[in-house]
């Protein structure tokens, strides 16, 4: 028994450290075994050696291959029992946790809606695009048209937010580059925007609005403060098997503007009721010029 608790605890730390669970299905099957027939053979050898040592050199027990194959096939039948009642429970403590997660996730979407809303599309936005629209129509009809469905874009992706739970990063892009195109009649030369997209990652799932929070960050805290303007710069790669997103902006984070907005803190959020501790987000001076807000999400 002693040797048992031992070698399972042991093996335990092992399981928690290689984050066991984040393999297929058929490797944890494989995993199984091994764990059952290594705690098996260490159950054998630590108890015989043990009872060996406290006996006289004429008693100690020799096991014959018949007898070792017999100790090793019981302890390794006990100790299946004891790993499958483990798993069992951890599988069933890990379903429950993500159904919990589920529902916090619906919802804080349903909750904060309005104010995702006012956050990602503040009324100030809306204000500045019918506006530079307005001075459109007799000079641009054509342009004003384009600026109106772009708009309205913007506004129908808002209103659908709380029905999904992620959208293609492909999908989102077309949204932001409609959400620069107004804002570029705004800023006109003083807003330039570069694109770094990995074809391979356009069909990745993002919270949706994730990435239109971030770049309109970039622009109200960074470009709109530079008498010159700057650069937005839009990166999307996987890197050591996850999806890293990036946001470079022209601009540096003052000391009372340390990333806790409310559009910052529900991009966490958010992140955090969708992957848990696999994802991340952080924001900070890359250099003197330059901020860089970095997302990291598993493959999906």
């Amino acid at each position: 028994m002693a040797f048992g608790l031992l070698s399972t605890h042991l093996l335990r730390n092992v399981i928690n450290r290689q984050n066991w669970f984040q393999y297929s299905f058929e490797k944890q099957v494989l995993l199984f075994f091994a764990l059952i027939v290594g705690t098996g053979v260490m159950i054998y050898l630590g108890s015989t050696a043990v009872s060996n040592f406290f006996r006289q050199p004429d008693h100690r027990k020799v096991f014959s291959g018949q007898e070792v194959v017999r100790n090793l096939l019981s302890n390794c039948l006990i100790t299946a029992i004891w790993w499958l009642i483990y798993f069992i429970w951890h599988y069933v403590d890990r379903s429950r946790n993500t159904q919990v997660d589920k529902l916090k996730l619906e919802s804080t979407v349903k909750e904060l809606e309005l104010k995702t809303i006012k956050s990602q599309l503040n009324p100030h936005f809306i204000f500045n695009a019918l506006n530079s629209i307005r001075a459109l129509v007799d000079e641009n009809p054509q342009r004003a048209r384009t600026a109106i469905t772009e708009l309205s874009n913007i506004l129908r992706s808002s209103m659908q937010v709380e029905k999904v739970e992620t959208v293609s990063l492909e999908n989102e892009l077309n949204i932001v580059k409609d959400y620069l195109a107004l804002e570029n009649i705004r800023f006109e030369e003083r807003l330039k925007v570069q694109y770094d997209i990995d074809p391979d990652t356009l069909e990745l799932p993002i919270p949706p609005l994730m990435l239109q929070t971030l770049v309109e960050n970039a622009i109200k805290h960074g470009i709109s403060r530079m008498v010159s303007g700057g650069v937005v710069r839009i990166s999307s790669h996987v890197r050591q098997m996850q999806h890293e997103i990036t946001i470079e902006n022209t601009g540096q984070i003052l000391e009372n503007n340390d990333g806790q907005g409310f559009g910052l803190q529900s991009t966490r959020q958010r992140l955090s009721l969708l992957f848990g501790s696999r994802a991340s987000f952080e924001i900070y001076n890359k250099n003197e010029q330059t901020v860089e807000a970095k997302v990291l999400m598993p493959l999906i």
